[in-house]
């Protein structure tokens, strides 16, 4: 049972770290520097709750603060900005769903596939749909929206260390906006080929 708990939290952690990287990442290693339902210490892993991962992951997080405000929407999401994102989500989200299976002594390369396949559903699913709302928004209201994906992604990630259960209903939900996405653009298109 342990396993598939473990399991459950690096499905739910590797998913928030798709969402926003940084700020799920640091909340995680807190709760395991306090060693509340999750710690790294004693195996391999244990730097992911050491202050250097800890400053990383806080700089990282102030890093893309600053990097949204100044830069255009536009540049945003299709400049080299979204590609560091996307790899930090990746490597953290790996390192992370490792880490999980680690600190029960279970075999950790799975985690890393894992947690790169969940991070990616994460980025898949918010991406696109930050991006349309973005598109529909004032600037002043747009400027809110890294807001709420970073509540999300902390609060997936919380309370997929606090309840690991809650990781795959998370990571079902995001596959559920990936799918929905692309069912609307599908749809945008073949309004388009009428129109022709």
């Amino acid at each position: 049972m342990h396993l598939v708990f473990d399991i459950f939290q690096g499905i739910g952690v590797a998913a928030a770290v798709g969402i926003r990287p940084f700020l799920p990442a640091l909340a995680v290693g807190a709760l395991a520097a306090g060693d509340v339902q999750i710690d790294f210490k004693g195996s391999d892993y244990d730097f992911l709750q050491q202050l250097p991962f800890l400053a990383a992951m806080l700089v990282g997080a102030i890093a893309l603060a600053l990097a949204e405000r100044r830069l255009t929407a536009a540049r945003l999401e299709r400049g080299p900005v979204t590609v560091a994102i996307a790899l930090a989500a990746v490597v953290v989200g790996a390192l992370l769903f490792a880490g999980s299976l680690c600190r029960g002594h279970y075999l950790t390369w799975p985690g890393y596939p894992g947690g790169v396949a969940c991070a990616l559903v994460g980025v898949a699913a918010t991406r696109p749909l930050l991006t349309r709302a973005r598109s529909r928004l004032e600037d002043s209201a747009a400027g809110v929206l890294p807001l709420f994906a970073e509540a999300a992604a902390v609060l997936l990630a919380v309370l997929s260390v606090l309840a690991p259960p809650i990781g795959p209903i998370g990571l079902a939900l995001l596959l559920w906006l990936v799918i929905a996405g692309r069912g609307r653009g599908e749809q945008k298109f073949a309004g388009l080929r009428i129109l022709r």
